[in-house]
């Protein structure tokens, strides 16, 4: 922690490296995700509505509760996880207050966003098919941003400290 707040991460090479590397595998679970999403649905509303409420053209049948819980049990902590480094992270990068107060609550609203209207749509309506699409694209927003952020701020050299507002 001292490093961040004293400004010294811009010249410790140890804990560029780490945040680096952190980076790097983030940027892995970016495309991932991506790459997870596309190969079952598109932005289309409708792929999405196939997806959760099953499609019998297709042979696809409608997401169990029980498979819905399991993904859910795994999302909410591993995002939740990735999402308080990340955005531990956009605390020290030289920013406004109110932008940092953006890059910490958005991230984490997307993902509940992406994560939740999957249920909706299951559960309540198809209509919030969109809201799935929107919390997606949101939610790769927010984590590209952040980890652009993070290794702007690290490797940039413009690293102020904590408290700094501008």
């Amino acid at each position: 922690m001292r490093f961040v707040i004293t400004g010294e991460w811009t010249r410790n090479r140890l804990l560029q490296t780490i945040v680096l590397l952190y980076a790097l595998y983030v940027a892995g679970l970016w495309v991932t995700n991506a790459a997870l999403y596309f190969s079952k649905m598109s932005l289309a509303p409708a792929s999405v509505v196939a997806y959760y409420l099953g499609n019998e053209a297709e042979y696809l049948p409608p997401r169990s509760l029980q498979g819905m819980l399991e993904v859910s049990h795994f999302h909410l902590f591993a995002m939740g996880m990735l999402l308080l480094v990340l955005t531990h992270l956009v605390l020290f990068v030289p920013l406004r207050p109110t932008t940092k107060a953006w890059l910490v609550a958005v991230p984490f609203l997307s993902g509940a966003l992406d994560e939740g209207a999957g249920w909706l749509v299951r559960f309540v309506s198809p209509g919030f098919a969109w809201l799935k699409v929107a919390g997606f694209l949101l939610l790769q927003g927010s984590l590209a941003a952040l980890i652009i952020l993070s290794l702007w701020a690290v490797f940039s050299g413009t690293q102020r400290n904590y408290s700094d507002s501008s």
